[in-house]
């Protein structure tokens, strides 16, 4: 007992250590290039300027994109779309007619709506136990697809935002396959069926109740409530990730010296991905390397990801090329870092995690370079 106390012990104190080192050598670069107060000081401001100019607007967008998106619940047309696109899953994500209520659930709530509905043996009963597993990925795939939309939207990329949505698809279709493929090449036992409970696909439903005016007012503000819940939880992200990120993203404001603003920083990703620029600008048309930072930053969260764009904006660094390509990893990858491990936990399928997150990192990536070259084919035909 002693013995492993003390290995637990050392191994606590020794990855403080490394904490500490890294702590020290990251904050401690940038400090010694920017100075420590102008540092501090941008840190600071950029989050505020963050908080204001584009976490409130993405939570304007999460209240009425939550709204419309339970509108769409309550008055069936949810279950109108599963409907059209349930003969469509099989040949294409080799998965069962229902896993597309999944689908439009996690286009417009965000990712773990996909395990809510998977708990439910009345949904599950359709699937193989690897087709289930591989919902991470499929339901990931659209996660916050609908603010990811309408913030692009608002932008006034619409159609860079569309482009976007179908390399997204593309990204899925990927994703989802690859999932199943590792998964039953490593557990071939999982070729098998779910327990079955129930099997009445009608069970799988949004029951409603009232008038249809005080159906829409509940749906409404039900829907608003949610979208100002993940508002709040998507501001973390924003400040965090997305002044992170930008710190090593841009230089200073104004010539050669640095003056403690906001979006202040050191240039070390552009510095790193101008050197295989070339790699960027054909896979996904990317003409500057600070546009790198999108993926980036939505490995971990779309809403920090989604932060970076009214400076790129300002920067003029960005069209709808990129606007298509961001919209495309942004919504595909949707911070899947942040949460298949926890999914695939929840579903009970925690070895499959290394293999979930590797499917779902070349989706991604297939999605962005598929909507790169399908925005180029669509320009020179158009």
């Amino acid at each position: 007992m002693k013995i492993k106390q003390w290995q637990f012990l050392s191994k606590r104190r020794l990855e403080a250590g490394v904490f500490l080192l890294i702590f020290a050598l990251f904050f401690g670069f940038l400090g010694t290039q920017m100075g420590t107060a102008n540092m501090l000081n941008t840190i600071m401001q950029t989050a505020y300027h963050l908080l204001l100019e584009t976490v409130f607007f993405l939570m304007a967008v999460c209240v009425v994109s939550g709204a419309l998106g339970k509108l769409l619940v309550e008055f069936g047309v949810v279950r109108l779309i599963e409907y059209v696109l349930r003969p469509l899953m099989k040949p294409i994500y080799n998965l069962p007619g229902v896993a597309a209520l999944g689908g439009i659930l996690t286009f417009l709530s965000d990712n773990p709506a996909i395990i809510t509905l998977s708990k439910d043996k009345h949904f599950s009963h359709y699937f193989k136990k690897y087709q289930l597993a591989s919902l991470t990925n499929f339901g990931t795939a659209f996660g916050m697809g609908l603010v990811v939309i309408f913030y692009m939207l608002g932008l006034g990329f619409l159609k860079g935002a569309l482009v976007g949505l179908l390399g997204a698809i593309i990204g899925s279709i990927v994703s989802t396959r690859l999932m199943q493929r590792f998964t039953l090449k490593a557990f071939p036992e999982l070729d098998t069926e779910e327990e079955p409970e129930g099997g009445d696909e009608q069970k799988i439903s949004f029951k409603s109740q009232g008038n249809a005016f005080l159906r829409f007012l509940d749906a409404i503000l039900d829907g608003g409530k949610e979208g100002v819940a993940i508002g709040l939880a998507i501001i973390p992200g924003v400040l965090i990730i997305s002044t992170v990120v930008m710190m090593l993203t841009f230089g200073p404001a104004t010539g050669a010296e640095y003056s403690g603003v906001a979006y202040e920083g050191v240039p070390v990703l552009p510095y790193l991905a101008s050197k295989i620029d070339f790699v960027f600008d054909w896979l996904f048309g990317f003409k500057n390397p600070e546009l790198v930072a999108f993926p980036i930053t939505s490995l971990g969260a779309v809403g920090a990801a989604l932060g970076l764009l009214p400076k790129f904006i300002a920067e003029g660094i960005i069209n709808n090329n990129a606007i298509a390509v961001c919209t495309a990893i942004g919504m595909c990858w949707s911070g899947f870092l942040s949460t298949h491990t926890a999914m695939l936990d929840s579903l009970g399928h925690r070895e499959l995690i290394p293999k979930a997150i590797g499917a779902h990192t070349i989706g991604g990536l297939v999605a962005g370079i598929s909507a790169h070259w399908i925005y180029v084919l669509l320009a020179f035909i158009f």
